[in-house]
């Protein structure tokens, strides 16, 4: 085993220190330092915390709230373990998650409340008919507002950690987290309201208002939100996809992510208004097909991403960076599993992780190598290349034997004609080709 990394295959190294890019923010401004950002977005989601938590315990009460918040955080844990799952080949790191969700929950509910509130206030003044407005104020104003808000999560992440959106999985991933932590908060507002309507009425039982709506948010739709925004999270990941130099591309896609999620939350916030089966009818022609098919695409992107690092990483195998059967290995979800545990197995919980980074650095580098081979890679390639393959040769001596076992164990298995064993590869035909 080589005890240094062959360095001899990339000639076209720079230096982390000398790169221009790094140079140059050597020493950044003190607005442009990560201690200033983070404050000041944790500040921000703090503050829409605390202003959306007097909001809608001022419109439930306190015992609304209680109850709508024991009932509304019952599908989150379903929703978000469903898009880590979903999340697997390359997961992204815990941060972008807690942000994401946080966002939903705190700075876009504020907006939607405060935004739908005026602007129905504002309809029904200039019209005289409170009635339209309230409708008005559902089909049109909300799914606009609501998904502009939800949507300005996946923006930022987009922007500022780019590393971390690679493809349409990681949009996916952003704005279903998203989606959820706004409908999180959605969902304490109408439950809380409807167990106050049904401590005035007398309502209990099945023929409450508050079972009435745990049922149709909670156990039929709890998908809704996250559907509408995934839409945009895909225009996001296509547009990752492209090239820098593809700009209308990487505007345009996310714009119509945003509106197609815009015209399908309109369709379902206006199927009340469609006749005593319009929900049924929506639901069942629109809704369900439109889940079957986002789940569809998503796990179908997660089988192609998983294609591309058993495409890609025998390159870096080939010049010695990777084992032969780590290519194969970190291109199967059970394959790395098996590394784990046998890594936490026989060295102990810190090895199993530094097997799962190794893993996540392998995979980030397989999508690095893919994305420069179609010439969609960044002015930082090489630097970022290099990052990478240091990480992994860091982490060889714990994590090789690990996936090697895991290759092993994985491997299909080698059909026997007579005596013999059959070759690895078929066997070469000049006439084949």
């Amino acid at each position: 085993m080589a005890t240094s990394p062959p360095y001899a295959t990339y000639s076209t190294y720079t230096p982390y220190e000398t790169h221009p890019p790094y140079a140059a923010h050597r020493h950044p401004h003190w607005w442009q330092r990560a201690w200033v950002r983070y404050g000041a977005l944790v500040t921000l989601l703090a503050l829409s915390g605390l202003v959306i938590l007097a909001l809608v315990r001022k419109e439930t009460g306190t015992e609304g709230f209680l109850v709508g918040l024991g009932l509304a955080v019952l599908p989150v844990p379903l929703l978000v373990a469903a898009f880590r799952w979903l999340d697997r080949v390359a997961p992204g790191p815990w941060r972008n998650l807690v942000f994401a969700f946080a966002w939903g929950a705190c700075a876009a509910a504020l907006i939607a409340i405060v935004a739908n509130s005026f602007a129905t206030r504002w309809i029904a003044t200039a019209t005289a008919d409170p009635a339209s407005a309230d409708t008005l104020g559902a089909t049109v104003i909300a799914p606009v507002v609501e998904e502009s808000a939800k949507a300005a999560a996946v923006l930022l992440v987009f922007l500022f950690r780019r590393r971390d959106f690679a493809g349409i999985v990681d949009g996916v991933v952003i704005a279903g987290v998203t989606a959820t932590g706004f409908a999180f908060t959605e969902n304490i507002l109408y439950l809380g309201t409807a167990f106050g309507t049904d401590q005035l009425t007398g309502g209990s039982g099945i023929a409450s208002v508050t079972a009435a709506t745990f049922f149709v948010r909670i156990v039929m739709s709890p998908f809704a939100h996250p559907l509408f925004t995934v839409l945009t999270g895909i225009g996001f990941g296509i547009a990752a996809l492209s090239a820098d130099r593809q700009r209308l591309r990487r505007v345009l896609l996310p714009l119509s992510g945003l509106l197609l999620a815009m015209g399908l939350h309109a369709l379902w916030n206006g199927s009340a208004s469609f006749g005593p089966y319009g929900f049924f009818a929506v639901y069942g022609m629109f809704m369900v097909p439109a889940f079957g098919l986002l789940t569809w695409l998503a796990i179908w992107t997660r089988q192609r991403e998983l294609r591309t690092v058993r495409e890609e990483l025998p390159a870096y195998a080939a010049a010695g960076w990777l084992t032969p059967a780590e290519p194969y290995a970190l291109g199967s979800l059970r394959a790395r599993r098996l590394a784990r545990e046998y890594a936490g197995h026989h060295l102990g919980r810190p090895a199993a992780r530094a097997v799962a980074q190794y893993e996540a650095y392998a995979t980030a580098l397989a999508f690095l190598r893919h994305r420069g081979r179609r010439g969609r890679a960044g002015a930082d390639f090489v630097v970022r290349e290099q990052e990478l393959l240091h990480e992994l040769w860091n982490r060889r001596e714990v994590a090789r034997p690990a996936l090697d076992h895991a290759a092993r164990m994985t491997a299909p298995p080698v059909p026997v004609y007579g005596w013999a064993p059959a070759p690895p590869y078929p066997a070469y035909n000049p006439y084949q080709y």
